[in-house]
């Protein structure tokens, strides 16, 4: 007689395996009429290779929503089927129906999101190790892909096609629809927009140039972009970059950020981070919309949304809503005006009307005249430029801006700071943190009913037909990119080579001709003159054992391949290949300062003060407006390089460890730079902040005032031994003191003749005297050192001696 426990045993596994396991954590596929549960942990679908998990994801306070997320790191989900729509914590649940169509139902029975497959024989879903979830028939023919409705993220291999938008998130840590997207607009360029609850504005590609001064077309009406899986971007529009760590095996991402940048992250396995190795922008403020109405963003150094003068925040917890007026700006009152001067801040767009060739006070007649003018804006480019204003939309304060806005109050406003360049009600832009990693909050979505959500933009599913139609253009499109593989990738490194690209270590060994040409040397290394392929001079500098860890360099990689500026020497590429460590830098032609004001090819005055104000606008662009906030740490005149021009192009910019703002790493573990351009705080271990190249820069436009070397040694009265820049502050101050009329001409660089502008000089003296202070908290930053030179930039022909 058989065993009946037995019996009840092998009955009870039998049963247990023709049941559905959608509670099993290695589920890869949900069968038709299986379902996910909001209740149960355990009930996610993951990828064949578990980098991907599907299920339902808190977004609030008891709200999910159905998504997909990369199962290393937990945070960062790729796509949401109801991220305007989140559903109960409790007795929602994700269903595949017998009749074939996908469906998320909220605790009440209501209907969250659905498929568009209903009337299809649907058999199973899966998630694909792309991170796609589809829906299969019987056969393996997919019937419908979450790749067809991106949400805010595009992964390799996922076509973004014209009928598709990538859309931000409403604000950091929400999932809501924000109001910045991607996407192909009607002449076929791949564009970014702000969309908000005011206005829409375009601002990327640069709005002020056309489709080919962006290095775009717009001939091509197929739309269609897609990223592969080594870190290049392609699209229709010949809009073409790739990420700075490009190769295969990286986990990679393109995502429209909720600060309204596009940026590609690759994922480090090692330290479990994503990591910036692409973004549209490297200048925040360029983005549109970030600070709402009359707001203006300010780098400072990070950047960050205020109020001007007249003006106060609406709602400090959304900048969306910007900054209203203290004042009711009416017709009847339009001649009892005033205006502010904002230096180096604009407003783009809503001009009222533009003239190429006015003064300003004609300008300031214009504005004051139309009772619908709120500012103007005048920049001085070689003749007076004027743009009255009907709205303040979209304002920015940047060094590099070459004009002002003149913002009209009332006589009865006050306006504290009328002549400061000083932006008042000051507070942090949605801006990414510090760590490149999108961190994904729980704030509360699923009340939201209560409050004022805009919907951006309404997803509308293909049908049946629409979608095969794309999938065919897909596929034919995928079939013919990878059998035209090589002519692709020659294509693709050829634009590469010209912004960014990886060196192999023969190319570059090649190049230098075994590096036989030594242009310098220096602490970091050894820098070699080289030809590349394309017949294009460079500069190879090749680094010392101090920068042979790999953290160091990529440090270095990742933030000098993104930092862009007229005069900073620009990076072509990198080569890391076992314990080489070379960087590759455009070859400038005049070598470097230090050349030319220290022997007896000496400078003109003219050229001194264009190295001096370019310089600044180096330094002021590192400090205040690049990607991260760069600390150069040793300024020198042989880090400043003179083009063809003698247009200055600093160097070495990246070699300094970065400064992680109000991080625990924002101190320097050892000292770098070069003794007579050292800040004190080096020597009195204190903690470094960009004052210490304003310290460096101090020295060096003391130094081409005076045309020596101030960091040598003298001695004075046959006795003591003091530094020769000391000396010369000594000297400066106490003929200033004294009144003494010639004492610029005595201080000045004899070799001159005379020939060189009083009021420059002084200016510089001025300057170079302020940045040198011993307390760095008295010294300027390099913006409002910028703002002196170039309010002074013309003077050059109009004292000389």
């Amino acid at each position: 007689m058989k065993n009946p426990t037995g019996s009840i045993i092998f009955l009870f596994l039998t049963v247990s395996f023709l049941i559905p396991h959608t509670n099993s954590k290695t589920l890869n596929h949900l069968k038709r009429g299986s379902s996910l549960s909001v209740e149960g942990d355990s009930d996610v679908i993951t990828s064949p290779d578990n980098s991907f998990t599907c299920g339902f994801y808190s977004v609030g306070t008891n709200a999910f929503g159905f998504g997909i997320w990369f199962t290393q790191s937990s945070k960062t989900v790729v796509w949401m089927a109801n991220r305007d729509k989140p559903v109960n914590g409790l007795g929602s649940s994700l269903s595949l129906r017998r009749d074939g169509a996908m469906v998320l139902t909220d605790v009440d029975g209501s209907m969250a999101w659905q498929t568009n497959t209903s009337s299809t024989d649907v058999d199973r879903a899966e998630l694909l190790e792309t991170g796609n979830l589809v829906l299969k028939n019987s056969s393996g023919n997919i019937l419908w892909q979450s790749f067809d409705f991106p949400t805010d993220t595009l992964l390799p291999f996922q076509t973004f096609t014209k009928s598709m938008k990538l859309i931000s998130g409403l604000r950091n840590g929400s999932f809501a629809s924000g109001y910045f997207s991607l996407y192909f607009d009607n002449d076929n360029v791949l564009r970014l927009i702000y969309d908000g609850p005011e206005i829409s504005s375009l601002y990327w590609p640069n709005p002020d140039l056309n489709v080919y001064q962006n290095g775009r077309t717009n001939y091509n009406s197929s739309r269609i972009a897609v990223l592969d899986d080594m870190g290049v971007f392609l699209s229709s529009d010949r809009l073409q970059f790739s990420a700075s760590d490009m190769g295969f095996g990286v986990k990679r991402r393109l995502t429209m950020d909720y600060d309204g940048n596009l940026r590609l992250y690759s994922f480090n396995n090692l330290t479990g981070v994503w990591l910036v190795s692409w973004e549209a922008l490297t200048q925040p403020c360029n983005v549109h919309g970030l600070c709402g109405r009359n707001g203006v963003c300010v780098y400072a150094p990070e950047p960050k949304c205020s109020c001007p003068p007249g003006y106060e925040v609406s709602d400090p917890s959304d900048w969306n809503q910007g900054c209203k007026p203290k004042f009711n700006l009416s017709c009847s009152n339009s001649r009892r005006m005033k205006f502010v001067e904002l230096p180096y801040t604009d407003y783009y767009g809503f001009d009222l009307n533009y003239n190429p060739s006015i003064s300003i006070q004609g300008c300031r007649k214009l504005c004051l005249d139309d009772c619908h003018c709120e500012a103007f804006s005048y920049r001085l480019t070689g003749q007076g430029v004027c743009y009255t204003k009907s709205a303040l939309f979209n304002g920015y304060q940047s060094p590099s801006f070459p004009g002002k806005i003149y913002l009209k109050l009332p006589m009865n406003v006050e306006a504290s700071g009328e002549s400061e360049q000083t932006i008042y009600n000051s507070s942090k832009l949605v801006c990414r943190s510090t760590d490149a990693e999108v961190v994904v909050g729980f704030t509360s979505m699923y009340d939201m009913a209560g409050k004022r959500a805009k919907w951006v933009y309404l997803y509308t599913f293909a049908s049946a037909i629409g979608a095969i139609e794309i999938l065919i253009l897909v596929t034919g499109w995928v079939f013919f990119r990878r059998h035209d593989l090589p002519a692709t990738l020659e294509d693709g490194y050829r634009v590469i080579s010209s912004q960014f690209r990886r060196f192999s270590y023969a190319e570059l060994k090649k190049a230098t001709k075994k590096f036989k040409e030594e242009l310098g040397r220096g602490g970091s290394g050894a820098v070699y003159k080289g030809v590349l392929a394309d017949e294009r001079l460079v500069a190879v500098k090749r680094l010392g054992d101090a920068f042979q860890g790999e953290e160091e360099f990529w440090a270095e990689v990742s933030t000098i391949g993104k930092i862009n500026h007229m005069n900073l020497v620009r990076m072509w590429g990198f080569c890391s290949e076992k314990r080489h460590r070379l960087l590759v830098y455009e070859y400038v032609v005049n070598s470097s300062l230090d050349k030319h004001l220290f022997s007896n090819n000496f400078l003109g005055w003219k050229e001194r003060f264009k190295v001096a104000i370019g310089t600044a606008k180096a330094l002021a662009y590192l400090h205040h407006e690049c990607l991260e906030w760069v600390i150069h740490c040793d300024v020198k005149p042989e880090n400043i390089l003179l083009d063809g021009d003698f247009e200055p192009k600093v160097a070495d910019f990246g070699l300094a460890k970065l400064s992680q703002r109000g991080g625990p790493d924002s101190e320097f573990s050892r000292i770098r730079g070069t003794k007579g351009y050292l800040a004190p705080e080096w020597a009195m271990n204190l903690p470094i902040t960009a004052k210490v190249d304003v310290y460096s820069y101090g020295v060096v436009i003391l130094e081409m005032v005076r045309g020596i070397r101030l960091s040598n040694w003298v001695v004075v009265d046959g006795e003591e031994a003091e530094a020769e820049l000391t000396r010369f502050v000594r000297i400066v101050k106490r003929k200033n003191q004294c009144g003494e009329e010639s004492w610029l001409e005595e201080i000045v660089d004899p070799r001159l003749g005379g020939q060189f502008s009083r009021n420059q000089a002084a200016t510089l003296v001025e300057i170079g005297v302020s940045c040198i202070e011993e307390d760095r908290n008295k010294r300027p930053t390099m913006a409002s050192v910028l703002q002196i030179l170039v309010e002074c930039e013309d003077d050059e022909s109009k004292d000389y001696t």
